[in-house]
């Protein structure tokens, strides 16, 4: 799988259509608008998220790995 940082997973959930709600912290709550899901990305520097992580997200998000 391939790693990527908190940041540029953010900008995939933003094209992929969803919303950054709010910050808190160092963690960017994201959602849709037809779902009540939120996603909790942390952002700490340029550190990768870690792998079942990323599944994880990927998972809730609805993406998959040809996606990133």
């Amino acid at each position: 799988m391939k790693s990527i940082s908190g940041k540029e997973f953010a900008k995939v959930m933003e094209q992929h259509g969803w919303v950054l709600l709010r910050v808190q912290g160092s963690h960017h709550i994201y959602g849709k608008a037809d779902s009540e899901v939120r996603i909790s990305i942390p952002i700490h520097r340029n550190q990768s998220l870690k792998t079942g992580l990323l599944r994880h997200f990927m998972k809730v998000a609805g993406l998959t790995e040809n996606d990133l």
